[in-house]
């Protein structure tokens, strides 16, 4: 007979990023989420980017390292852990010995793009 009990935990709650840059605010406009699976191949490094809403990762496997530009500070990820990310404070990802997918979600506006590129930077997506 199958189970009947629905179980839940949850990832990541928290009003700040991981580098504990507080959330002011959500963008002002009509709301528009977007759910994202990315994959990133091993020994691989994002470009330099920001993104001007709050969003958050969940890493299926692999593992993420994501750099904080200004600091140089670190935090790493791993399959099953989820990553709250920072708002318009420049950073990027990179993996090491194995890939890394990610699920992130975007809580954004209508028009916005979910990341910048530093100047100079490649576009990201």
């Amino acid at each position: 007979m199958p189970s009947t009990s629905i179980d839940t935990e949850e990832l990541l709650s928290s009003g700040q990023a991981w580098n504990g840059q507080t959330y002011e605010r959500y963008p002002a406009g009509k709301p528009k989420l977007t759910v994202m699976k990315m994959h990133i191949p091993a020994h691989s490094e994002l470009p330099w980017h920001t993104h001007p809403m709050p969003n958050a990762a969940y890493v299926l496997s692999g593992q993420l390292t994501v750099e904080d530009k200004e600091t140089g500070e670190t935090h790493t990820v791993r399959a099953g852990e989820a990553l709250n990310e920072t708002v318009e404070s420049a950073h990027r990802g990179y993996t090491t010995d194995e890939p890394a997918v990610l699920v992130i979600t975007y809580a954004g506006v209508e028009g916005q793009a979910i990341s910048e590129p530093l100047p100079g930077e490649p576009s990201e997506f």
